[in-house]
């Protein structure tokens, strides 16, 4: 029976969180690695929109959409990065990151993420583009964006990960950005008071998971070749 097919593209974290929500439900998937300078007719065939990542069901599955699930999928697309990680959350998890005895916890944890990821990122942005630009307000936008990152101090200083003693949704969804917020201004971050947002970014980093998730593969277009990738 044929895998899914991920279209990703290595350092977007959009794509970087549904490889590793992916990796983490240890669901198969064969991953085509392509630059959106030159993308592939099937990926833009597949979704119009034609960012990553999108994943391209090739058999009967289940896909979630926010909380709705629905069945007979053969053929479908999901070209949203958080759909993609719920699909896959859905179909296994063995870490319970969906955190299924409490189901107003996804609740909130869906709610933080769809906050974080319109208004953070939205300061994220401004705050690259002062930095690539060498605008005079990168300060500003700076502390626009340490007024999120302070209230995940906050969760981290009350237990080791975001929602609770364990890992959830809302820590591989957020991830990726926060890996970008710390390379923005690398020695101003080593030196921020944000100590346990430090510590919760590194044990990632440094983790064997995250060396996996984020291998360098062969683009797609010019090898040809599916890599099978799957967490283990």
């Amino acid at each position: 029976m044929a895998l899914p097919i991920l279209y990703s593209l290595r350092n977007c974290p959009y794509a970087m969180r549904a490889r590793i929500a992916i990796f983490k439900s240890h669901q198969p998937v064969a991953l085509r690695d392509v630059v959106l300078s030159n993308k592939p007719p099937e990926m833009i065939l597949a979704s119009p929109k034609a960012t990553v990542p999108i994943l391209v069901l090739n058999e009967e599955s289940e896909i979630v959409t926010g909380a709705v699930s629905e069945a007979d999928t053969k053929g479908k697309i999901i070209d949203e990065s958080l759909d993609v990680m719920l699909w896959a959350l859905h179909k296994s998890d063995p870490h319970d990151l969906l955190h299924h005895e409490t189901p107003e916890t996804l609740v909130q944890m869906l709610s933080f993420i769809a906050e974080f990821d319109v208004e953070f990122k939205r300061c994220l942005e401004a705050y690259k583009c002062a930095k690539r630009y060498h605008e005079t307000n990168i300060s500003e936008c700076r502390a626009a964006c340490e007024h999120y990152i302070k209230q995940l101090e906050a969760r981290l200083a009350q237990h080791e990960f975001l929602t609770s003693s364990r890992e959830s949704l809302l820590d591989i969804a957020l991830l990726p950005f926060i890996r970008q917020f710390a390379r923005i201004e690398r020695q101003w971050y080593l030196q921020s008071p944000y100590p346990n947002l430090k510590k919760w970014l590194n044990s990632y980093l440094q983790s064997s998971m995250f060396t996996k998730v984020m291998a360098k593969h062969p683009l797609w277009l010019d090898s040809g070749e599916e890599v099978i990738f799957v967490g283990r």
